[in-house]
């Protein structure tokens, strides 16, 4: 299915990461559903300027699947049309800021609890709204956000590091079942994005390491992974599922 075609949905859609996918998925044609939790007049500023008929704002907690449910049949009824693609990149409660992170010592259960709710819940929710849509069309694609710190952990955080890495797991595990439906299912790792609400507590010296180290020499944005989201929902990646790719510059190789 051409992006044109696609009806996408992007959680957390209404900042940093979340607002580059949405704006790249519009530019190409594609009806985007600007999913939020709390930012409802940034999320409807972006829809707004987006034009109607090409992107909805609505709120939903991922970590709630009658939530999800409902976002789901209220795209569907907006766009006339079910969700065709689903990019999970909300992020739940998290600051990349290496000098405040727990550590060993500090962090708790609670703290590993919050970030696998957000990553590996929040999935099994919109999996679980889409997949009868997606079925019934034989197409699908999900494509949900990771971090090159589960291959490289220059910064150890525990909770974040662990959550994402059970993504992937669960990321191969979908794309198993689901791979005879039509429905691919991949993960897109980026590096540390200059710069994202998330990222804004970062100290300049971070990335001015990351920019040397990188063999491209420079810090990804927001933009560099946008794009790479919109291959795997493109034709051109139609023959690929159950992978991880890394966009960080070339920091991290595999």
């Amino acid at each position: 299915m051409e992006l044109k075609e696609q009806v996408v949905l992007v959680t957390g859609g209404s900042r940093g990461l979340g607002e580059a996918i949405v704006r790249q998925f519009v530019e190409e044609g594609a009806k985007v559903v600007i999913n939020y939790f709390s930012s409802k007049e940034r999320a409807e500023s972006i829809a707004e300027s987006l034009g109607a008929n090409r992107a909805i704002a609505i709120q939903a907690d991922v970590r709630d699947a009658k939530s999800v449910e409902t976002m789901f049949a209220r795209a569907k009824e907006y766009f006339n049309k079910p969700i065709t693609t689903i990019v999970n990149n909300a992020l739940i409660d998290f600051s990349f800021n290496g000098d405040d992170r727990k550590k060993l010592d500090t962090i708790g259960w609670e703290d590993y609890h919050t970030q696998l709710q957000g990553s590996v819940q929040a999935v099994l929710h919109t999996m679980q709204a889409g997949r009868e849509d997606m079925v019934a069309q034989n197409f699908g694609r999900i494509i949900s956000i990771g971090t090159n710190l589960v291959q490289n952990p220059v910064v150890p955080y525990h909770d974040y590091n662990t959550a994402k890495s059970a993504l992937i797991g669960m990321t191969r595990s979908l794309a198993k079942e689901l791979g005879t439906n039509g429905i691919s299912v991949n993960m897109v790792s980026g590096g540390l994005l200059r710069t994202t609400d998330a990222s804004k507590a970062t100290p300049d010296v971070v990335f001015d390491v990351i920019e040397e180290s990188t063999p491209l020499q420079k810090v990804t944005t927001p933009e560099d992974v946008a794009k790479t989201v919109l291959f795997f929902a493109s034709p051109w990646a139609d023959a690929v599922t159950g992978q991880n790719l890394i966009v960080d510059g070339g920091l991290v190789m595999q």
